[in-house]
């Protein structure tokens, strides 16, 4: 019997709602419902909430063109951290000292920064906690005692000797005035005059200062360390030996907390490109290495000396854990060399966004030593 109208209509019907069935169980099952989730599904979602465009159309992240701040600058080379921010734009912002790096991000100008630790306590304790948190580490070591060997061959020969430390009050000038202060010895914290003259220069000048013997030596970070070494100088100590595990934080990440409250995913993206980007480091220790002085080329026009880079490359670890404890000993000698008052740090640390990062890449969470966030 011939079908009629309204039976073939249906029948079409039917054949669309048939071929329409596979595709709205798929559409279920990967959602959730009616069938259970597989292992696969969870990373296409990480994946496209990593897609999604962020709250901030840019960034401004600070750094140091020092081989200390390795993560910014093969982060910024390799295009790791850019990777992750879904469109938002980088501008980066190269300082030489922690003070206007300080100065950056309390103005506004600056967001995020690469910075040492005596910038970051001094920056929150004179702000009374208002102005950054410490979100991440970066790294730790690559710091020495460089001295002229003629001049110099022992520890107890820099009693009387002229050494330069790069700024009055940064991390390397506090380390190094309390390593004084254990030896017995007297050195004014204000002027550097004492039983050793502890000379401000900066990392820039001291190569020069070295050569033509107006210092006898300094305590400096790489690479400005291996550069006395290739004019001859000699490495009399490690930092890294006076540490109970050979760990203390020379570099952490910091952000305004203003952007942090107002751009918390931005900061989470940034910092899931800085723990890729020291993965990665770790994976591909010569690229990178080659990464970051590609990157100081850039900075500074002529990139390093192998005789410089490579000893001072394996000298510097590169870590995601802010070494919190290392940061509260280095404020206690800064206080003991009365540099600065008695800090309250509680609240410097907030490590929330770090370790949800870390704990999404399978990587154990690290400790703020009881100063974060409350």
């Amino acid at each position: 019997m011939p079908a009629t109208a309204s039976t073939r209509t249906a029948l079409r019907r039917g054949i669309v709602a048939a071929a329409a069935l596979p595709l709205l169980i798929g559409a279920l099952a990967s959602c959730g419902y009616g069938s259970e989730a597989t292992k696969d599904e969870p990373k296409a979602a990480d994946a496209a909430d990593a897609g999604k465009k962020l709250s901030a159309s840019e960034v401004r992240i600070g750094y140091f063109p020092n081989l200390t701040h390795a993560t910014a600058l093969v982060g910024l080379q390799e295009g790791l951290i850019e990777k992750e921010l879904s469109g938002t734009k980088i501008k980066p912002q190269s300082f030489n000292a922690g003070p206007s790096e300080i100065e950056a991000l309390n103005g506004g100008s600056l967001d995020i920064g690469f910075i040492g630790p005596s910038p970051s306590i001094n920056g929150y304790v004179k702000s009374k906690g208002s102005n950054l948190r410490i979100i991440s580490g970066s790294a730790s070591g690559g710091v020495k005692l460089v001295v002229n060997p003629d001049k110099i061959k022992t520890l107890d020969d820099l009693k009387g000797k002229k050494i330069a430390t790069p700024q009055k009050g940064n991390t390397q000038d506090v380390a190094f005035l309390n390593w004084i202060s254990e030896k017995g010895w007297k050195v004014d914290p204000e002027s550097g005059k004492g039983d050793v003259s502890v000379v401000r220069t900066d990392n820039k000048v001291t190569p020069d200062a070295f050569k033509q013997g107006s210092i006898d030596g300094a305590w400096v970070p790489e690479p400005t360390a291996s550069k006395l070494v290739s004019d001859g100088g000699s490495v009399l100590l490690d930092e890294t030996a006076l540490w109970p595990d050979k760990k203390f934080v020379i570099t952490n990440i910091i952000v305004s907390q203003k952007f942090l409250k107002e751009h918390p995913d931005v900061v989470e993206a940034v910092l899931r490109g800085t723990v890729k980007t020291n993965e990665w480091i770790h994976a591909n220790q010569d690229k990178a290495k080659a990464s970051a002085n590609a990157r100081l080329e850039a900075e500074g026009g002529k990139p390093l000396d192998p005789k410089v880079i490579d000893p001072a490359w394996p000298s510097i670890a590169i870590t995601d854990d802010p070494l919190a404890a290392t940061l509260k000993t280095q404020s206690e000698w800064a206080v003991k060399a009365k540099l600065i008052e008695q800090p309250d740090l509680a609240g410097i640390y907030d490590l929330t966004l770090l370790n949800k990062v870390l704990k999404a890449a399978g990587k154990p969470e690290v400790s703020d030593a009881g100063l974060g966030a409350k």
